[in-house]
């Protein structure tokens, strides 16, 4: 039953590497694979629990006969639930930071953003494009940047093929600023929430690694473009007595969302507690602000839309239920022991971290990066805090996403906004992507030896 669990799980990333030629969702698969795999698991519950928790049952038991619907239970209250609970902190600090971008948007606090980038310099225009990509990736998720920021760029140029190259550029600094931060990405989420490194050092660790790997790219992208582009000059409108807000009121809130994030590492630091929580707290008092300065329009039919974000409304919560499929498929599987059995076949062949960093570089070009990194943290039993494998691996998995566009979910944010096709992604971005990948990684090999 272990080897049949661990087969749905493989033929679930051949889904999610496939997914431009199948059209079948990675959420909907990660979702499958999920339930599919407990489901297996809790019906042959008592070899699994005679095999991983033989001690913890027996108190379980307290005494009481073992049979099949007390192992059930057991799995169900002290097995079942850890995973949910690692599952659900991450799930609840993407729905939190989702929900501030999309009262930010709603409010239209990024004009300013649109603003700055409003050039017809097609090397100044990249450049800063990649640069606040860079910088709002490190706060948010990669696919929230990205949509937002791909939504920015539309506004701004209207040549399809310069869109490509410009959106390019943003998938690219999206993924190296998420990979620079804990909160700056699922997989760096899932590493600080799981005590498994600590905020300051990881970012001192991959800054410069990430750094390389998007400004190499970006420059070698720049090369290619014409002098000028195609670009809609915008101005910022003065927000007065209309249906929108002040330019004082949209930066306020614009300051406190995106501030508050920075914020939730010393928050973790301080109290202890999980991640979401602080995440929570700035969602709260931003949704607070949002309603006191729309109560004005409270008798209007624009106020319910201000009011409640379409991200309660918006029934497809596409990243979240990823995230949680896979988190809870790789728990199940990790339950059967067969990651043991794997780590100890990886180390009997001599391979080594850096080795293993590299092999997720490459499955990430094909595979969800997220996927890839949770696989190979998943693997490693034996590294403790601060380990160089952790940086190792959520840089590679991070930066490999930028070889191919369906190696990340901003590249198919990407692909589906453009109607991009992988071969052209290669062909003009993704081998530049490789070269700045093995330029980072090269660097951070050499300050973690």
């Amino acid at each position: 039953m272990a080897l049949i669990i661990v087969g749905i799980l493989l033929l679930g990333y051949l889904l999610i590497a496939t997914e431009s030629v199948t059209n079948v969702n990675k959420a909907a698969v990660a979702i499958f694979v999920c339930t599919v795999g407990w489901v297996l698991y809790i019906s042959y519950g008592t070899d699994f629990v005679m095999s991983q928790h033989a001690s913890e049952y027996a108190v379980f038991l307290h005494g009481a006969p073992a049979t099949s619907i007390a192992a059930k239970e057991f799995i169900a209250q002290h097995v079942f639930l850890i995973y949910v609970g690692k599952a659900c902190e991450i799930v609840l600090f993407l729905l939190a930071t989702r929900t501030i971008v999309d009262i930010l948007d709603r409010n239209e606090c990024f004009d300013f953003i649109t603003q700055l980038l409003a050039t017809r310099s097609s090397s100044r225009m990249l450049w800063l494009l990649g640069l606040v990509t860079l910088l709002v990736s490190a706060n948010l998720d990669n696919l929230v940047t990205t949509v937002m920021m791909l939504v920015v760029m539309r506004k701004l140029v209207h040549n399809r093929r310069q869109r490509m190259v410009f959106g390019s550029a943003i998938v690219i600094a999206a993924n190296c600023g998420g990979a620079m931060t804990v909160i700056g990405s699922p997989t760096g989420l899932m590493l600080w929430s799981a005590g498994l490194v600590s905020a300051s050092h990881f970012f001192l660790t991959l800054v410069v690694p990430c750094l390389l790997a998007w400004a190499i790219p970006t420059w070698w992208i720049g090369r290619s473009l014409p002098e000028h582009v195609e670009s809609e000059m915008m101005t910022l409108s003065y927000r007065g007595d209309d249906s929108r807000l002040a330019v004082w009121q949209r930066m306020l809130m614009l300051c406190w969302g995106l501030g508050g994030l920075w914020f939730i590492p010393t928050f973790h630091n301080i109290t202890k507690l999980s991640p979401f929580l602080g995440a929570l707290c700035v969602l709260s008092v931003l949704w607070v602000v949002n309603e006191i300065f729309n109560r004005k329009f409270a008798e209007t039919g624009g106020m319910s839309e201000r009011r409640v974000p379409t991200v309660f409304q918006d029934g497809s919560h596409q990243l979240v239920l990823f995230v949680l499929g896979m988190m809870m498929a790789w728990g199940v599987v990790k339950e059967t022991g067969a990651l043991d059995t794997l780590w100890d076949f990886v180390r009997q062949q001599g391979i080594t971290d850096p080795m293993l960093a590299v092999s997720a570089g490459a499955v990430s070009a094909v595979l969800d990066n997220f996927a890839t990194a949770g696989s190979f943290i998943m693997i490693h039993p034996t590294a403790g805090q601060n380990d160089s494998y952790w940086s190792m691996i959520a840089f590679m998995s991070a930066v490999g996403g930028n070889i191919l566009s369906v190696g990340s979910i901003s590249g198919w944010a990407l692909m589906g906004t453009e109607k991009m096709r992988v071969g052209w992604y290669f062909s003009q971005v993704g081998w530049k992507a490789m070269v700045g990948m093995l330029a980072g990684f090269a660097v951070l090999w050499l300050t973690t030896i």
